[in-house]
């Protein structure tokens, strides 16, 4: 197996790793980011189709049948 350690590559200089820390530090900031541009924009969707639709909930509600318990 010593011929597949070829392709892996540890700097013994460590200062090579800070652009690739800086790197996955702006992708995961960005990747949050968007998670909760996401949720606010879904957020927003979901009161514009409760405002929408919320008054056809209720006339079904009123018109359904509920039978009395004794």
């Amino acid at each position: 197996m010593p011929f597949m350690m070829e392709f892996l590559y540890f700097p013994e200089d460590k200062t090579e790793y800070i652009p690739a820390v800086i790197s996955l530090g702006v992708f995961i900031a960005l990747a949050v980011l968007v998670m909760f541009l996401i949720m606010r924009v879904s957020k927003k969707q979901e009161e514009r189709t409760e405002e929408q639709f919320g008054h056809q909930q209720e006339k079904k509600e009123s018109l359904s049948y509920k039978p009395q318990g004794k």
